[in-house]
């Protein structure tokens, strides 16, 4: 199963890494706890929106941006959790039966 705090947690952890900045900067930033930024970006809390408005404040990233970077995170996932089926051989009773 696809949990979106996860999912959340990576994509705010990727876009705060690719800046090269600490957590303690951004939780500082955007006026958050540093714990409960950690735990966000580690998928253990749920985050408010009002809350996500302040992370992507202190990141200097809109909303919109963030959400495009989880909606691909889950469609990736989804991806290669989607059930796959394969061309399966017919069996014995169903290959004398076409024969007949």
């Amino acid at each position: 199963m696809i949990l979106f705090r996860h999912e959340l947690g990576e994509a705010l952890r990727d876009v705060r890494q690719d800046q090269g900045r600490t957590l303690r900067d951004v939780a500082a930033s955007a006026s958050v706890s540093l714990g409960y930024l950690s735990e966000i970006e580690r998928g253990t809390k749920e985050a408010s929106s009002e809350l996500l408005g302040a992370v992507c404040d202190g990141l200097g990233v809109p909303l919109s941006e963030l959400l495009g970077l989880v909606q691909r995170r889950v469609a990736r996932v989804e991806s290669m959790t989607a059930p796959v089926t394969l061309p399966v051989p017919a069996g014995p009773d169903e290959v004398s039966a076409s024969a007949a």
